[in-house]
């Protein structure tokens, strides 16, 4: 069974999510908004990891022999600027992204296995990471305008 792979790659993915959010909190605390919604996300973050213990210990957690093709490099710093916001911005989306994705397959395991517990913990997860892509669109749609043609 290969179901201890995705939830150690997924465990890891949130983990990163969680930092990531939390670097572009600070690196751009002018903005209020960004500031306050990335704390709470990365909250939301660390809760799902969180919820994957139960789920860990039951499966076990484990690396694969397949190199890694794609890193989830986490963001380090932040950039500056209008535009350095909706690179940072465009980054944690990608993130999201991995994140979605990894609940998504995780979610057809579950559902395959007929685990009950781990499609209730895919739910809360998968619906709140859906949320959080559904922001950084909206956030990102909102500063392109400023950030594209009026900043310097």
């Amino acid at each position: 069974m290969m179901l201890p792979v995705y939830l150690g790659l997924l465990r890891k993915a949130e983990q990163v999510l969680a930092s990531s959010y939390r670097q572009v909190a600070e690196g751009h605390g002018a903005e209020p908004d960004v500031y306050h919604l990335c704390q709470t996300l990365a909250r939301q973050c660390d809760q799902h990891e969180r919820a994957l213990a139960p789920v860990t210990e039951r499966y076990g957690e484990h690396p694969d022999d397949e190199p890694e093709r794609f890193h989830a490099a986490g963001i380090s710093s932040t950039r500056s600027g209008p535009v350095g916001l909706i690179r940072d911005l465009q980054d944690l989306y990608l993130l999201a992204n991995l994140v979605d994705v990894t609940w998504m397959m995780v979610k057809q395991a579950a559902l395959a296995l007929r685990d009950d517990q781990l499609v209730a913990v895919v739910g809360q997860c998968e619906a709140q990471i859906k949320v959080q892509l559904s922001w950084l669109t909206t956030r990102m749609k909102q500063a392109a305008p400023q950030a594209l043609i009026i900043a310097k």
